[in-house]
């Protein structure tokens, strides 16, 4: 084993460590935003009736965009608030540690969007849910463990929900927006709505 390449890694971790309270100050925002993005995109295709696999794929796509987009940003101006690089190597950790599952989905997504699925939009939804908590779970080894917990919650509901999958399509009517706007809106809004809480009473302690 090469000494420098210990060394390097060794470093990596304790600066991770070191961070995790930085981390967790920069996922409140993220995820209030991530939730809000996730609610109105849920909500606009539930009004405007977007449940066919093109506009529901098209729709939550250009919403993970948006999303990822305004999670750099926030993480990028905590960076040089901190007067940290952006790219730092624990960075490329986590980034390295989400990109194939949510590389994987979205090449799966492209596939289903643009090929005739029975029920496409709803085999969207499971892929989503399931490797987007996968992507969080991979990241929670180099982050505060509750984003590694809330990411448990996503694989745990995806499994729940296809196991049961033929019971509920043959009892009851799933929306797929309204599904899309509970996991990507309304949980995101909670976890982050919890970050801030908690994070401002350390503040004042």
């Amino acid at each position: 084993m090469e000494p420098n390449w210990a060394a390097e890694n060794l470093q990596t971790i304790r600066t991770l460590m070191e961070r995790s309270a930085v981390y967790r100050r920069a996922l409140a925002p993220i995820m209030l935003l991530a939730g809000s993005l996730g609610l109105v995109a849920g909500l606009t295709g539930y009004v405007i009736g977007w449940n066919t696999t093109l506009h529901f794929g098209l729709l939550w796509l250009v919403t993970a965009f948006a999303a990822v987009a305004g999670a750099c940003y926030i993480a990028r101006r905590q960076a040089f608030k901190d007067g940290e690089p952006f790219w730092s190597p624990p960075t490329r950790r986590v980034v390295l540690a989400v990109l194939p599952t949510w590389l994987s989905a979205a090449a799966m997504s492209l596939t289903i969007i643009f090929t005739n699925v029975v029920n496409g939009e709803l085999v969207l939804t499971l892929i989503w849910i399931l490797f987007y908590g996968f992507g969080l779970t991979a990241a929670g080894f180099f982050m505060p463990r509750g984003i590694k917990m809330f990411g448990g919650v996503f694989v745990a509901a995806a499994t729940l929900f296809a196991c049961f999958l033929p019971v509920l399509l043959a009892h009851f009517y799933v929306n797929t927006n309204i599904l899309m706007a509970f996991f990507f809106g309304v949980l995101h809004l909670a976890y982050g709505g919890y970050l801030y809480v908690s994070e401002k009473r350390k503040q004042t302690a």
